[in-house]
Parts: structure tokens; sequence; C-alpha cells
């Protein structure tokens, strides 16, 4: 068994342990100083203590935490999920983004009395077995209730419901992009979301986005909102509690009375100091722009990162939305430029991955990309210098 966070498989250069953080900065247990560009995958959205979201949970702090039930800031981020997400009439919460996508998945079912999910190819819900095909710890054995469709592709989403029964489809899963860790990024295009919502519209399924990765960092409401497509139920964590545990299914009245049928509940689910550390963090992203703020970083490293791959004459494919960027070298199938790169990166001062995408926060400034530019150009110069030039 390993997590996302074990740095056993990456550099020798990469911290494990970590003795504090600040803003975009991490700094490990031997004194070293890193800018973090994975935000510890996601969660770091305002950047690391941040002062607003950390006097909120403070405040509550002294109030209660973990008390006999849920707090009054329960009710205050439920209002607030529901004013500023368009599709959502109710909130439910839990801690983690597969507790998010379950209760999505069991509210599609109980309203819909239907078993089946649809998911694309080689994306990922969460560790339940119904999304993650080495749950049970026998690689590529698919749960026989899940059916998958290629991102993009409204076609293979039909297909895939042909497959399973429309009749029996309770639900189909998308993401704001294709993110698929391993893989190049891929935006969503804008027929295929609409294609998509008219498909479950004629099958009588929800449609589901997992925001747990994306969620506040494309847009301050749910991701498709600009293109003007509402998905049914969403499922939220990472970024929305600044760091906090927190994870959140939202979904409209259509799925109110099913979610209500379901009983699941978790021992420290109704936690109040995550919940005020939410309330706090989704008024700051809008009070403080967060959005273009990561956006304008992200521009600037995506463009530094172009000018350096080009004068070491490395072929590389910047991919996703440049506030969740994605790097990777061509022909690198067994990623070993991307793990010389990383590494030495790792070595200069900046955490970035190989094979997941990147993360940008808020707290990022000009002065944090400036430093990450200069590890990415002595990355750069050593994969040069070991597989010479493309």
């Amino acid at each position: 068994m390993y997590g996302h966070l074990s740095a056993r498989r990456l550099s020798a250069h990469y911290p494990q342990f970590y003795a504090r953080v600040q803003g975009a900065r991490a700094w490990d247990v031997d004194g070293r100083e890193f800018v973090d560009m994975m935000c510890s995958f996601g969660p770091m959205i305002l950047g690391y203590k941040h002062e607003r979201v950390e006097q909120a949970a403070a405040d509550q702090r002294q109030n209660g935490d973990t008390q006999p039930g849920p707090g009054a800031c329960m009710v205050e981020l439920a209002e607030l999920f529901t004013e500023r997400v368009d599709h959502a009439d109710w909130a439910m919460f839990a801690k983690n983004g597969s507790d998010a996508t379950r209760l999505c998945l069991s509210a599609a079912r109980a309203t819909t009395g239907r078993r089946s999910v649809v998911a694309g190819e080689t994306a990922y819900h969460g560790w339940s077995s119904w999304s993650n095909r080495y749950a049970d710890g026998k690689a590529g054995r698919p749960d026989p209730e899940t059916f998958r469709y290629i991102y993009n592709d409204v076609d293979s989403v039909r297909a895939a419901v042909e497959q399973a029964g429309q009749e029996n489809v309770a639900a189909v899963f998308v993401s704001p992009f294709r993110h698929d860790a391993g893989h190049d990024q891929e935006l969503v295009d804008a027929g295929f979301a609409r294609g998509v919502r008219a498909l479950c519209d004629e099958i009588g399924a929800a449609l589901v986005m997992d925001e747990v990765r994306a969620g506040f960092r494309l847009h301050h409401g749910s991701s498709w909102e600009p293109l003007g497509v509402q998905p049914d139920l969403s499922a939220w964590s990472k970024a929305i509690a600044n760091g906090y545990p927190l994870a959140a299914a939202l979904g409209s009245n259509r799925f109110r009375a099913g979610i209500e049928q379901v009983f699941a509940t978790g021992s420290f689910w109704y936690q109040a100091v995550p919940m005020a550390a939410a309330v706090a963090t989704i008024h700051a992203l809008r009070d403080e722009d967060a959005v273009a703020r990561m956006r304008a970083a992200g521009t600037r490293l995506r463009e530094g990162i172009a000018r350096q791959a080009a004068e070491h004459d490395c072929a590389v494919n910047q991919s996703g939305p440049v506030q969740i960027p994605n790097l990777s070298f061509a022909g690198d199938t067994e990623y070993q430029r991307a793990m010389t790169f990383c590494g030495e990166a790792a070595a200069h001062g900046a955490i970035v991955h190989p094979r997941h995408n990147w993360f940008l926060s808020s707290a990022h400034t000009d002065a944090d990309i400036d430093r990450v530019l200069e590890a990415t150009d002595a990355a750069f110069r050593a994969v040069r210098a070991s597989f010479g030039p493309d």
C-alpha cells in the first residue's frame, strides 16, 4: 500500500517529512526550503496559514470542534454553497473526495432506482471499488457495474450507456477537464459537455461532476457554469477549506429525496473547525480574486517553461489549465526524463511531480514563480545532459 504523498517512488532529492509551511513555501526537517507547486496535492488554494482562514478556524476552535452534533457554521456553509454553486439546492458534508463521490453515486442510485455507473476510461473518482480498478488489490479487475468512455467523445459515452443498458444507468461521472494521472491533460470541449448533459436528460440518469481536484480553481462556482452546463450532483473536497479536512456533496432538488434515504455518517464528518475554515475560504476566494491570481501566476510559469524548453532543445507538452498545469516530455514512456527533471527541480528548491498535475495557489507570487523557474532551468539542463537534445 502507498499513498500519493509518499516520496518513495520519487527522486532521492524529494523531502518526505516537513517541519513547517508558510504561503507557497515549505521547509523540510533538514531545514531545506522549497516552493511548493503541488499545494499538498491541491488543498492549499489560498496558501499555507492564510490569515483569514486560520482566524476563523481558531475562533471556532475556542467554542468547539468535535461536539455532540454539528455547529451552526454547518448551516452557514451549506447556504454559502447553495448561493455560490448554481445547481446546488442542498449540501451534505464528509471528509474526503471519495466520501463525496460515493455520496453522489448513492444519491443517484436512490433517486433513479438504478445501479450502473458510466465514467471516463482512466478517470479516478476515489478509491471505492466502483471507480478504482486497484481497490481490491487485483489489478485490472473492473467493477461489473461500471462502464467506461473516452473523455471528450460523446459517442463513446453513448456506447458505454448502451453497453450498460440505458434503463440501468444511474449516473454518468465527468470531471471539469481530463486530469488523469500519467496522461497529458485535456480541456473539455463545450460540445462534449452539452452532449453529455443532453444524454443524461434523455435517459434519466444523473450527471455527476467530480470537482474534487479542480473545484474553485477554474471558476467561483461549478467548473462548467461558464459553458452553460449544470450537473445534477457534484463532489467537492481538497481546496474548499484550504487544508482543513472537509468534503461536500451538492445536488439539485430532484436528488434531495434520494440522498435523504441514504444512511451515511462518519465519526468526524461534522467537526465545526473545518466548516468554519471553509466559510472563510470560499469568501476569501472571491474577495481576493483568487482565480485570476492563480491564472496569472500559472501563465507566468507556463511561458517561462516554454522558453526554457526551447533554449535547452527539450520537447515538452504543457497541458491543462494554467492553474492546474501538467508537464510531460515527448516519447518519455518510462518517465525517465520527467523523473530527472523533477528530481533536479527538487534539488534546487521546487516541488513538482513527474506524473501528476501540479497546482497553483493564490499565494504564489512573482518571486515564487521566478524561484521555480530557476529550479526548472537547472532541471532542463540536467535532462539535456542525460538524454541529449530532442
